[in-house]
């Protein structure tokens, strides 16, 4: 919201579209696309290619946007799968409709953010997932131990167009920028080489998206806010923290009908719930109780599992890769999961994780040595007695009986698993490990 007279509001509002259209922001945007790579759109251009089909274009585009006659391209539908087996839509937007996006992204975001709220943590500058669980931890710790869980059902794919765009023009009042926030939403959907209309939602992928997701649900921050309710949001990631399970189900009941009367969201009411701390999946936390009643962060036992079927794919011993490759892959893995939750407590786990990890990287190595002889030869090279080695050499025990016997475990031990570059969880979590305090 401007802070400004009506005059030179409406004078700034004017201007909004040639702020985003300036060659400045626009170069700033094209090396933010470029930088996050990303497959083509429907016209077959990469971000490689893009710089050649700008040139090309010779400003056209932008006079397009000035007139109001330019028509973004509909979306290239893909198909992420889920965890649990399902599909998540997304939506790949051709390399100039990303720009464009991105450069009315840089413009409008610090617009909208001055209104919005300072428990909302998703797809906003200078805010994380870690900073979301801290604050839900402050809740917690203050006697707010009950969570009403609330589950919007396929919100990107669901978002109510007109409702959105009400929205946005309490603030925006420049209507050209207004219409081309329009036109993407309405851009269509290209699937399987038929176009599908776009009369509802904001596909998830486009650069723009997030923003509009935040504007959208900045409506539900302000309702809760109203209301006096302690809340995290992250994206539609949203909890409601209160003092009683009896003010939970009345929280669950009400909220739940304003999302669907006054936003037009649905509430998957099956996933919607009234649960305790101990039993939440938020980002992938989970909470546990001190003997002193303090609440402390841990990973949720989804998100171990998780990381133990990333890591037994990458340990999978019928895989043909080098072990340098194969080392540099599971480091970019465990350094990336580890800092992601390194306010948690969970050193004995990952202390079980890192053995199960040594076992399974002894057999990718047992293995590639391949022959008895190759076999026998590395073991006295790294200090087992030849008639040992031999032994252990010619052994008809599998694959992972003979890599847990003290011999292999002497010779490929942990130490020489760190010098050849593998990073463990416990050093890892070691090294980046912040105790959290609230």
């Amino acid at each position: 919201m401007f802070y400004l007279s009506s005059e030179r509001k409406e004078e700034t509002n004017m201007e909004l579209l040639e702020q985003i259209l300036t060659p400045e922001n626009l170069n700033k945007a094209y090396k933010k696309v470029c930088q996050n790579k990303g497959s083509a759109g429907i016209d077959g251009v990469t971000v490689d290619m893009v710089a050649e089909q700008i040139k090309e274009d010779n400003g056209r585009v932008l006079n397009k946007i000035r007139k109001r006659t330019y028509k973004p391209l509909p979306v290239k539908r893909v198909q992420i799968p889920k965890e649990n087996g399902k599909k998540r839509n997304l939506g790949v937007p051709v390399v100039m409709d990303r720009i464009i996006q991105q450069a009315m992204v840089q413009v409008l975001s610090p617009i909208f953010e001055k209104e919005f709220n300072d428990n909302s943590y998703g797809f906003r500058p200078g805010r994380s997932c870690e900073q979301a669980v801290i604050k839900a931890l402050e809740y917690l710790n203050d006697g707010y131990d009950w969570i009403v869980d609330i589950d919007l059902e396929k919100f990107f794919d669901t978002v109510n167009q007109d409702k959105l765009i009400t929205i946005i023009r309490r603030t925006i009042k420049d209507g050209d920028v207004v219409s081309l926030i329009r036109k993407y939403l309405s851009a269509g959907v290209m699937e399987n080489g038929v176009l599908k209309p776009t009369e509802q939602g904001t596909p998830q992928g486009g650069n723009l998206s997030p923003l509009l997701s935040n504007i959208m649900l900045n409506e539900l921050d302000k309702e809760l806010e109203a209301r006096g309710l302690n809340f995290v949001r992250y994206a539609d990631d949203c909890i409601i923290l209160v003092k009683s399970e009896k003010a939970a189900d009345r929280v669950l009941s009400s909220i739940t009908k304003y999302t669907e009367k006054k936003l037009g969201l649905k509430v998957n009411v099956e996933k919607s719930k009234v649960t305790r701390p101990t039993k939440t999946k938020y980002l992938g936390f989970s909470f546990w109780a001190t003997k002193g009643g303090k609440w402390k962060p841990k990973p949720h036992i989804k998100s171990y599992q998780k990381l133990k079927r990333k890591l037994k794919q990458l340990t999978d011993r019928s895989w043909s890769i080098s072990l340098d490759n194969r080392i540099k892959q599971i480091n970019y893995l465990i350094r990336g999961w580890v800092n992601y939750f390194r306010i948690a407590n969970m050193k004995q786990a990952i202390i079980d994780i890192d053995k199960h990890l040594r076992t399974r990287i002894r057999v990718t190595i047992w293995k590639q040595w391949k022959r008895i002889k190759c076999r026998e030869k590395a073991l006295i090279k790294l200090g087992v007695e030849p008639k040992l080695a031999h032994q252990v050499a010619c052994t008809r025990k599998g694959y992972y009986q003979i890599c847990k016997t003290t011999y292999v475990q002497f010779a490929i031990n942990t130490e020489r698993l760190r010098k050849r570059g593998l990073v463990f969880l416990l050093d890892q979590y070691t090294k980046v490990h912040i105790e959290c305090t609230n």
